[in-house]
């Protein structure tokens, strides 16, 4: 009599897990890099009057440091200069002019880099901060640079040299950082039309 056994043996693809495959890429066109944002233009001019008033505050400083000052003498019945030197007024004012050019330039350059390809925005942006950093240079310049003539005047009873009050006698400086900021755009403006004239001819 035969008698059937049966096998208890099972295949190894019953027990063990299928091999694993490595993760196919899928594409998904959600998950590509988004372009670049453009940040909004009141962003832009709020960002030009933020650098405007604390960079014309540190520069006011500097100012203050690097302008000559008058000397004059104060005497109990008033005020003389200590010669004639207008060669001093005139150095504090182109102090603060070259002081104002170079942050008008810096400045542009730097909100045109935010907005590269909306001058306009970027041309208010630098206006506003032209106004704001000339404002907060010429308050913080005067007021450390600042002396009570008129109080020292009353309660002496001698003789002595004082470095005059730190002030622009030019208006004309109040402007300079204004312009720096309109010629950089100025530039910009005209490198780019000269970009798109050499493209179209290049076609």
């Amino acid at each position: 009599m035969k008698v059937a056994y049966r096998s208890t043996v099972t295949p190894p693809s019953a027990t063990q897990p299928p091999p694993e495959h490595p993760p196919v890429a899928v594409s998904d066109p959600t998950l590509a890099k988004q372009p670049r944002r453009e940040r909004p233009l009141a962003s832009l001019v709020i960002a030009g009057a933020v650098a405007g008033v604390l960079s014309g505050a540190a520069l006011g400083v500097l100012w203050w440091r690097l302008a000559p000052r008058v000397p004059i003498v104060i005497q109990p019945d008033g005020t003389r200069p200590q010669g004639f030197q207008p060669e001093e007024y005139l150095a504090a004012d182109i102090a603060f002019a070259a002081i104002a050019l170079v942050a008008g330039v810096i400045l542009t350059i730097a909100l045109a880099a935010m907005r590269r390809q909306h001058l306009l925005g970027v041309l208010t942006a630098g206006l506003v901060a032209s106004a704001l950093g000339t404002a907060a240079m010429w308050q913080v310049g005067t007021r450390l640079g600042s002396v009570d003539i008129e109080g020292l005047v009353a309660t002496t009873d001698v003789e002595f040299l004082v470095d005059a009050p730190l002030d622009v006698t030019m208006p004309g400086v109040y402007l300079v950082w204004a312009i720096a900021s309109a010629t950089v755009v100025a530039v910009l403006a005209f490198f780019d039309l000269l970009a798109s004239y050499r493209a179209s001819r290049a076609r």
